[in-house]
């Protein structure tokens, strides 16, 4: 991957509504070299998919939490990936090494929905515990820029 496909990234992930010749246009290609690029990114796996950014808050989830999730036995085994992919309020769900077993990423309606989902927690297969703690404001949410290399 070079600087060209690090940029037609950025520009995507920015507005993956852009039309091929407006790619190429911003950073120096043709149409045709920029769709080649954005194909061979989606072939190799780059681009994993195209998809919009919705605020959760605005379609009635305005409730964000974080979990840790302590175990009774290993909890990362496929069953307990697909118990918890199962809870549609988890947004994201890590195995994580330290204090606890699992971070889960909680969207909710309100402070008795989240008690909701921590309770379905709760009744996946090995999980012994939580610790939660709730968001009160968000700076910022960042994508990873493709620009930036260390």
């Amino acid at each position: 991957m070079d600087r060209l496909d690090r940029e037609l990234l950025a520009l995507l992930q920015e507005d993956a509504t852009q039309s091929y010749a407006t790619l190429g246009k911003t950073i120096g290609l043709s149409t045709t070299a920029a769709h080649d690029r954005v194909r061979k990114l989606r072939e190799s796996g780059v681009i994993r998919r195209t998809t919009v950014e919705v605020d959760p808050a605005a379609c009635g989830r305005p409730v964000s939490a974080f979990a840790l999730v302590d175990g009774t036995a290993w909890l990362g085994e496929p069953a307990v990936g697909e118990a918890l992919a199962a809870i549609a309020e988890i947004e994201q769900a890590h195995i994580v090494a330290g204090s606890a077993s699992l971070l889960v990423k909680i969207r909710a309606s309100s402070n008795e929905h989240l008690q909701q989902v921590l309770r379905r927690i709760y009744d996946v297969d090995g999980v012994g515990g939580t610790k939660t703690i709730v968001v009160l404001e968000t700076f910022f949410e960042r994508a990873f820029d493709p620009r930036e290399q260390s």
